[in-house]
């Protein structure tokens, strides 16, 4: 029986795969992470030491594209309501490698959802079936706070929790996140809200269309916000955002939209060896 974790380098898949060690040991353990290609490098200084202190099998899937190139493929920018980067660069690409390598008869998949998420595991696992979806946080015993129980096993968590983000999810920039972390992220990684700003513009372009990440709720009515707008208008006045707009986070639960047409490349499966990522023979992701 092999226990395989959706590890997303942040602290409660890592405090899964802990859990899941300590009771089954290293050798009934696997983590799996989908590399959307814009993970935050922090994210893997600490995904790698976590896997350097359990010694378990961690294995990254990477289908070729970021989410803007993928949104282009689906001629659409991604967001909350377009979450086509979450579909393809992760659900998808991590429901083939499971059913081309694992048995769902006998093997388990681990979520890191907590107690406060029961709606995203019910809504995850019919994505899922026949595979059996646990989600060890969600039921006692609860851990405590995370970014301290880390701590103390000597291993600092991502950076992207110390800016004041909820989830480590890629690199901070997630389009699925709303006006609030992105603000953040404005204020933490400027050159970096540049480069997706500038992203969004290319596909805006491209499709010809009013279309963005972010939404402006002000007046009642809800429409699109382009980054650049959002940036002009934070150094301006940088309280005009929306505070309450935190987003949703949910790259594990079904989206809508057919499959990804295409690929820029074929999909690479690799093992982490203690030193570097090497291809795994015999393993695929199609």
């Amino acid at each position: 029986m092999k226990h395989l974790v959706q590890f997303s380098t942040g602290l409660s898949s890592a405090e899964v795969a802990w859990r899941l060690t300590a009771e089954h040991g290293k050798d009934a353990v696997v983590l799996m992470t989908a590399d959307t290609l814009k993970e935050h490098p922090d994210n893997w200084r600490f995904a790698r030491e976590v896997v350097a202190r359990l010694g378990c099998e961690w294995i990254k899937l990477t289908d070729g594209r970021t989410p803007m190139q993928v949104g282009r493929d689906r001629k659409c920018v991604p967001s909350n309501r377009m979450p086509v980067c979450s579909q393809i660069l992760k659900r998808e690409l991590m429901r083939r490698f499971l059913d081309a390598n694992y048995d769902p008869a006998t093997d388990v998949v681990y979520v890191g959802y907590d107690w406060s998420e029961p709606r995203r595991l019910a809504t995850a696992q019919p994505f899922w079936a026949p595979w059996t979806m646990d989600a060890l946080l969600a039921r006692p015993p609860y851990p405590p706070d995370l970014q301290e129980l880390f701590r103390s096993r000597g291993i600092e968590p991502p950076a992207l929790y110390q800016y004041g983000l909820a989830h480590a999810n890629c690199d901070g920039f997630c389009v699925r996140g709303g006006q609030a972390p992105w603000r953040i992220m404005l204020q933490v990684d400027r050159r970096g809200y540049l480069e997706w700003e500038a992203e969004e513009q290319v596909s805006r372009e491209l499709l010809g269309k009013d279309v963005s990440i972010l939404r402006d709720r002000a007046g009642g009515t809800t429409t699109p916000l382009s980054l650049r707008s959002f940036r002009e208008r934070i150094e301006q006045q940088p309280s005009m955002f929306d505070e309450d707009d935190w987003g949703a986070c949910g790259c594990d639960m079904p989206g809508d939209g057919a499959p990804s047409p295409g690929r820029a490349q074929v999909p690479k499966v690799e093992r982490w060896d203690g030193a570097g990522w090497i291809a795994v023979p015999g393993r695929v992701a199609a």
